[in-house]
């Protein structure tokens, strides 16, 4: 009989491994496929069974969506943060408490109902879109720009680039514009992979409340909405470079303190400043030349506006009065 020695078994042995990753591997790319596959498809589905909220404005760049609550009073502008998926809903219980004003939101590109492939998200690129949209509204008069977290340093910086339409900014737990460097980052190839591939909706549909508010200030169709336009906004070419920029936007909004006679008011998260000892301090700092400012810290996330709409609107509405007039 003809047995095999230890170095004849070893070969095979190996090769029936590799063969077995390789089988492994192929099931992997196979079924990563089809979820892309599927992702996509469910993608095209949603959007086409769920009526787009507001008006689309056609710039140069591409196609923006814009919400306006139709209000009577002074404009006022919000912009939202970083990754917000759809930012007239992440709004919507602010908007509701702000119903005095004429309130508009701009979808930035990459967010909500806007394109979300346009590239080059640089601060200047940001403000002059902004710019754009207002003028094609025929928004005349001064605005009152509104921003969350990174929505803070867009905030700054238009103030200073338009210094004549603006007549007040407000930052919602915004970010402070600190210099560090010019240099762009890498866009998060993980975040674009993990969307491409369908992963991220599976991980949201096992886990739902990963993506959803707390609290009770939303409607069922505003989660309902939440929940799906996440899965199509995630990873988008626009917010990846987005994020590979934010330092250098930062530092080009500091270059350009706010200026000394605009009313700034800036309400913090509680616990942006207890988990980040400079949160505070920043802010202080970037106030501290400003003749009329206000800052406030209220109790919560730094989502503010998820829990904190009646407070928000409150402190928002009594600033404006005293500072802006109607």
């Amino acid at each position: 009989m003809k047995t095999s020695t230890p170095s004849q078994a070893r070969p095979a042995r190996w090769f029936r491994v590799a063969r077995g990753l390789g089988i492994g591997l192929g099931v992997v790319v196979a079924a990563t496929g089809v979820s892309a596959f599927a992702n996509a498809s469910l993608n095209a589905t949603e959007r086409d069974s769920i009526a787009p909220y507001g008006q689309k404005v056609t710039i140069a760049a591409g196609d923006i969506n814009v919400y306006r609550n139709g209000g009577t009073g002074p404009t006022m502008v919000l912009l939202s943060g970083y990754g917000t998926p759809a930012p007239a809903i992440d709004f919507a219980p602010l908007i509701r408490e702000l119903d005095a004003f004429d309130v508009i939101v701009v979808e930035g590109f990459g967010y909500g109902y806007s394109d979300l492939d346009v590239g080059d998200r640089t601060v200047e690129n940001i403000t002059s879109e902004l710019h754009e949209v207002l003028a094609d509204l025929q928004v005349d008069e001064p605005v009152i720009l509104v921003g969350h977290s990174v929505g803070g340093i867009y905030a700054h910086y238009y103030a200073n680039a338009y210094p004549d339409e603006v007549s007040a900014v407000v930052g919602i737990d915004p970010m402070a514009a600190t210099a560090s460097s010019l240099e762009v980052g890498t866009p998060s190839v993980l975040e674009t992979a993990t969307a491409a591939s369908g992963l991220f909706r599976w991980v949201t549909q096992i886990a739902p409340d990963l993506i959803q508010p707390p609290g009770t200030a939303y409607t069922a169709d505003e989660r309902r909405r939440t929940a799906t336009m996440t899965n199509w906004t995630y990873g988008s070419r626009s917010t990846a470079d987005e994020w590979s920029r934010i330092g250098a936007n930062s530092t080009k909004a500091a270059a350009q303190p706010f200026m000394a006679d605009l009313p700034v008011l800036e309400i913090l998260s509680s616990d942006s400043v207890k988990y980040d000892s400079e949160w505070l301090p920043k802010h202080e700092a970037e106030l501290s030349d400003v003749t009329t400012h206000q800052l406030e810290v209220l109790e919560g996330a730094h989502y503010l506006q998820w829990t904190q709409a009646p407070a928000l609107g409150r402190i928002i509405s009594d600033f404006v009065a005293a500072h802006v007039g109607s």
